[in-house]
């Protein structure tokens, strides 16, 4: 837990963990220690087509959650992940006959959240996503992503692309973690800010936006009148992204970059923040609607 310079409490999250009850290399108590040891206050557990309901293992608040894996491993044809959390009940699906929408459907049924999971890992396009209804959150990151056999991490540019379509999905980072070496384990969270960490409160949070992305810098975004004001823990880069091509005041570079302020252009439509770290961590905002 981080409590900034207004007395707000932030809380540490990651939302999208896998264990050696499906295709992950720890269990769940080693998992625990792990990300408990990594100043996490609360994971999902998202074991494939196993529910896992809400809990606390050795002191870390286990969040509900399942990942439903949709189609085969070819991109071409049918593949999406959806990652439910927050349900109040095992959604019962079975993968035999479970359908997109009917994925999505039964988590919000449950009281869930659904999520378009790693969508460039997939080669989602902006079709696969505007077919379906009932999206709380889309990955923008995911770690898992960019290791081993995989090179698809950053999921950015078919966001950017639906939100250019007016389907704007609030966005988080997850580790999707699976092997616990160092390269997908403890890297890619949200950053929540709630009233406790109690899991009930966190879900609370979460839904009303009140959470930022990250990697390591933290991140507060907010609109002035015709200002986006970012403010970071020290960074080399700031970037203000839109539907705008290119802008003057876009990019703030410099060793040791902490603030900046940008001019809401009249074309823009929407708008979000991204920071980049010394050691290449980034932070990402929620897209802004404008």
């Amino acid at each position: 837990m981080f409590i900034d310079k207004n007395g707000d409490k932030w809380y540490k999250v990651g939302l999208h963990i896998h264990t050696t009850v499906s295709d992950g290399k720890k269990t769940p108590e080693e998992m625990a220690r792990i990300y408990k040891n990594a100043g996490f206050d609360a994971v999902a557990m998202t074991d494939h087509w196993v529910y896992h309901g809400e809990d606390e293992i050795d002191g870390l608040k286990i969040i509900s959650g399942c990942e439903y894996n949709l189609g085969s491993t070819n991109t071409i044809g049918d593949t999406m992940h959806i990652v439910g959390f927050g349900m109040q009940k095992d959604p019962k699906l079975v993968r035999e006959t479970a359908t997109r929408q009917g994925v999505i459907d039964k988590i919000n049924e449950c009281g869930g959240f659904a999520v378009f999971a790693h969508p460039y890992w997939s080669l989602n396009d902006k079709k696969d996503a505007e077919e379906l209804n009932g999206f709380s959150f889309v990955e923008i990151y995911n770690s898992v992503s960019d290791v081993y056999m995989s090179n698809r991490a950053d999921s950015s540019y078919l966001i950017e692309s639906l939100a250019n379509d007016g389907y704007i999905i609030p966005i988080i980072a997850t580790d999707d973690v699976h092997y616990y070496n160092g390269q997908d384990n403890c890297i890619s969270y949200v950053m929540v800010k709630a009233e406790s960490g109690e899991v009930k409160d966190i879900l609370k949070a979460l839904s009303e936006g009140n959470y930022y992305s990250s990697q390591g810098p933290h991140l507060e975004v907010w609109r002035d009148g015709d200002k986006i004001i970012a403010e970071c823990s020290p960074c080399k880069k700031i970037a203000f992204m839109s539907n705008a091509a290119w802008a003057r005041d876009r990019m703030v570079r410099g060793d040791w970059v902490e603030s900046a302020e940008y001019t809401i252009k009249d074309l823009e439509k929407w708008l979000r923040v991204e920071v980049t770290d010394k050691d290449g961590n980034r932070a990402w905002s929620n897209i802004i609607k404008l």
